[in-house]
């Protein structure tokens, strides 16, 4: 199975990702995690990257696109399927991963669109923290640390990504809307689009998957 998460920041794709991996043992494909990769190598490349996510702003199609269709050609990891995190964001890479599959004749399944209320995804934002060394997900009320300031998994440094402060998650929203909105109607027309409740807890959201793909 080959799908595509879909929804506004925090809208808890990561928590449906952890689920699909578990359930359907899909390979988790984030583009974040891989922009983040080489903003920790500290390349030229990752400095650019650096100075647009922390405006919310989002990355070129060019770049974004390269990097998935690089990712999408390692096979070896891929055999059970794989979600795509992240990607495609606007129209043009969603087009331009149609190209993609088609040329490696492996067509998307399904397009899981997460939709959930706004001044919820704030406060999950504003209060998310990661950990520095493993990259574990908490939240300050949600989910907090066992110890403050401390992941439970590695014990390493919990901190709050420049891009999780309310101005730049608004900013982040409205970039959403404009640009990433129109996916929802691209693959509502390919009869790809399956919607999900952003705003259920991990369990809610369990059933509500296994219903959905049943």
């Amino acid at each position: 199975m080959r799908v595509v998460l879909l929804g506004p920041p925090g809208a808890g794709k990561g928590s449906l990702a952890g689920l699909l991996k578990e359930k359907y043992h899909l390979a988790h494909i984030s583009t974040g995690d891989m922009l983040r990769e080489e903003i920790k190598k500290g390349t030229p490349l990752g400095l650019e990257i650096k100075a647009l996510i922390t405006k919310g702003s989002l990355v070129s199609d060019e770049l974004v696109t390269k990097l998935v269709e690089q990712r999408l050609a390692n096979v070896a990891d891929l055999k059970n399927g794989y979600m795509l995190d992240g990607f495609p964001r606007t129209v043009k890479q969603a087009q331009d991963l149609d190209l993609i599959l088609s040329k490696l004749n492996t067509p998307l399944n399904y397009a899981l669109n997460m939709e959930a209320d706004s001044n919820l995804l704030l406060k999950r934002l504003t209060g998310r923290r990661v950990c520095r060394k493993c990259g574990a997900l908490f939240h300050v009320t949600n989910k907090p640390p066992l110890s403050p300031g401390l992941c439970d998994a590695c014990g390493g440094e919990l901190y709050q990504r420049t891009d999780d402060n309310e101005e730049t998650i608004k900013e982040r929203m409205n970039v959403y809307m404009t640009s990433t909105q129109p996916i929802i109607e691209y693959y509502a027309s390919q009869q790809k689009l399956k919607k999900l409740d952003g705003n259920l807890d991990t369990d809610e959201l369990c059933e509500s998957l296994a219903t959905l793909l049943k």
